[in-house]
């Protein structure tokens, strides 16, 4: 019995346990330089504090500061800033780990070309959380937000085991909405039913409501956000897929055709 179910575990990997092993230190690196990252940043809470009032007079300046009313209409809403928070806390780890599994093993021969622009936008952001610490609006109650994920979970999301890829001062860019379009574009062009293509092209709108909603994120956070997924899709179709077209391109060959890296 041993004997077959590993044989069957193998069959199900498209290109076998070692593939499956790189990309998994591919991906905990990552985290590892977020958590780095993090570390360097949390000292810079005056300067993240200034830039973030920064991004509320340039909001203000083109008359479109409209957190604090998105904010209060949700908070109004028990059921939407539930939603909204409970979105905040899965979408971006439960979902797109779930999601970057399914795509590896059902859609393995897109995998690579996605897993390419996910490490080019993360290390966009680790720049841009270290070149521009910024708070989140949750942390200005003066101007009417709370931290409704904190009022959600009962936990603190900034702190502990639910800091996985938190970073206090991450706001620019917003990963939430970077990884939600990404994933959301990616889906919605493999999808085979129509109610899957509609959901999935709601995503990435539906993740930039709930970061707002949720006080996490102001609108140019989201707008930087959707901007580090254009640049990492170039990326990953410009230089990625034509150094490796066989492997790393859109419209790569079937999986069992493919030698992978």
């Amino acid at each position: 019995m041993l004997v077959r179910a590993r044989s069957t575990l193998l069959r199900a990997l498209p290109h076998g346990p070692v593939d499956v092993l790189r990309q998994l230190v591919l991906f905990c690196g990552a985290y590892w330089l977020y958590r780095l990252v993090r570390g360097l940043v949390d000292t810079r809470a005056g300067e993240a504090f200034e830039n973030a009032r920064g991004v509320v007079s340039l909001e203000r300046g083109l008359g479109l500061f409209i957190e604090p009313s998105v904010h209060a209409w949700a908070s109004a809403n028990a059921f939407v800033i539930d939603f909204a928070s409970w979105m905040y806390v899965n979408s971006h780890f439960a979902i797109t780990t779930v999601t970057l599994a399914w795509i590896y093993l059902r859609r393995n021969e897109r995998f690579y070309f996605i897993r390419n622009m996910f490490m080019v936008a993360m290390g966009i952001a680790l720049v841009g959380y270290i070149a521009v610490p910024t708070a989140p609006p949750r942390f200005m109650p003066e101007l009417g937000f709370t931290d409704s994920v904190k009022a959600f979970t009962g936990v603190n999301h900034d702190t502990g085991s639910a800091g996985v890829l938190f970073n206090p001062f991450a706001a620019i860019p917003s990963m939430h909405v970077a990884f939600a379009l990404m994933l959301g574009m990616t889906m919605a062009q493999v999808a085979r039913r129509r109610w899957a293509k509609v959901l999935w092209w709601s995503y990435a709108p539906m993740v930039t409501f709930v970061v707002i909603a949720t006080a996490n994120h102001w609108w140019f956070d989201a707008f930087l956000g959707a901007a580090v997924a254009a640049v990492s899709a170039v990326c990953a179709h410009k230089l990625f897929a034509r150094a490796r077209p066989d492997v790393w391109a859109w419209n790569a060959a079937p999986r069992h055709q493919a030698a992978t890296t």
